[in-house]
């Protein structure tokens, strides 16, 4: 059976760590922090190339149980890998890799930018999917923040903390992701998609219809942006622009696209037809979202998806098997894969009366298809990162 995931906020990793915490120290943790994932609506690829994105926040978490120290040092125990970490909030040196490197280098972004950082005690878990697509790696990031602010008064000012997320993201684990992981999961608000424009930062809140219900499907495969094409496909992007003679794809028209056009090679071709045309998607399925017209948003979708394939190359087998089985169900508007591809989940728009049907169908169906069970996570839209009384 798929798995539906509607956690309430008193359950799941966040009961966890604050029964872990209070085990472990002898007293309750000080408060928690809490910084959700994401699923990305339609956009991707386009946030390093300063464009367009329609993601949201999703009642899918990492939860830290914390309580603030005196002497420096961070040691932060998680559940999901069973082991501690310990470093020192001034350090600049790397640990070895791991789950840890992102409180690091949120530390060490954090002093960058010239605040000053302290210590703290923490239990960590989270329900996120790792590797999945739904930014586990920004919701680790924007929890840190959130623990480190409010240990050591730091005033909370989510899009400066999610360009801080992004640049330890960037510059201290090495992958050269966008903003819109770390700037939804910072800004999220709950039962609402976000328009985010890239170069700006601006951001539009757009309701999601009542009618409709937000389906991810993990076909169980995995991906690691350090490891695979994704700085590639960046390189790619910026080739592009500079023959273009214009500092991002952004910049680009379809029309000016079609007409220059033959002066790129052929990869190049197509990775900036996608980027360009996806950024059109986005602004269209916003509109179409805030209108309530599920069906053009899912209709856009689908050629997001297409255009994934075909032009970025970033799909794969079972993510192309997983919408194609989605968009055979009638429940279905529309599906795509989502994220930086090369594996993980993709994301359907379902008519939300037919959400439960619709998750055991297609799980149904893709086992069938590839011998993989998923697992389905029915999302609801969730408020950005927060801090929260045990």
């Amino acid at each position: 059976m798929p798995e539906s995931a509607q956690l309430t906020s008193t359950g799941g990793p966040r009961e966890r760590v604050t029964t872990e915490f209070a085990a472990r120290h002898g007293a309750p943790a000080a408060f928690i922090a809490r910084g959700p994932g994401r699923v990305n609506l339609i956009g991707d690829h386009t946030d390093y190339n300063d464009g367009f994105v329609l993601p949201m926040a999703i009642d899918r978490a990492v939860w830290i149980a914390v309580r603030p120290r005196r002497d420096g040092r961070v040691s932060v125990h998680s559940l999901d890998f069973d082991e501690t970490r310990e470093f020192d909030s001034s350090d600049e040196l790397r640990q070895d890799g791991g789950w840890v490197e992102y409180i690091c280098g949120v530390a060490w972004a954090l002093r960058q930018s010239g605040r000053s950082v302290c210590g703290w005690d923490g239990v960590i878990m989270g329900d996120v999917p790792v590797g999945a697509g739904l930014s586990s790696s920004a919701a680790l990031e924007l929890a840190a923040a959130r623990a480190f602010a409010a240990s050591c008064s730091i005033a909370w000012q989510p899009t400066e903390m999610a360009l801080l997320a992004q640049r330890a993201e960037n510059e201290w684990v090495g992958v050269n992701c966008g903003i819109m992981d770390q700037l939804i999961s910072a800004t999220g608000e709950a039962g609402h998609a976000m328009l985010i424009d890239c170069r700006t930062l601006e951001t539009r809140a757009v309701r999601l219809p009542e009618g409709a219900a937000v389906v991810v499907l993990d076909t169980a495969t995995r991906r690691g942006l350090v490891e695979t094409a994704y700085n590639e496909r960046r390189s790619q992007c910026e080739a592009a622009a500079a023959v273009f003679g214009v500092p991002f794809l952004r910049d680009i028209d379809l029309v000016t696209f079609e007409r220059e056009a033959p002066q790129l090679d052929a990869v190049s071709r197509r990775r900036a037809r996608h980027v360009i045309t996806e950024n059109a998607r986005v602004l269209d399925a916003a509109e179409a979202l805030a209108a309530g017209d599920v069906h053009t948003v899912g209709r856009l979708m689908t050629e997001s998806h297409e255009s994934l394939r075909d032009d970025f190359e970033v799909s794969r087998d079972e993510l192309d098997i997983m919408t194609a089985v989605a968009c055979t169900l009638p429940a279905c508007y529309g599906a795509r894969m989502t994220g930086a591809g090369f594996g993980g989940c993709a994301v359907a728009l379902v008519d939300s009366a037919a959400a439960s049907d619709f998750s055991r169908d297609v799980a149904r169906e893709y086992e069938r298809a590839t011998g993989l069970r998923p697992a389905i996570y029915i999302c609801a839209a969730a408020q950005g990162a927060s801090i929260e009384r045990p």
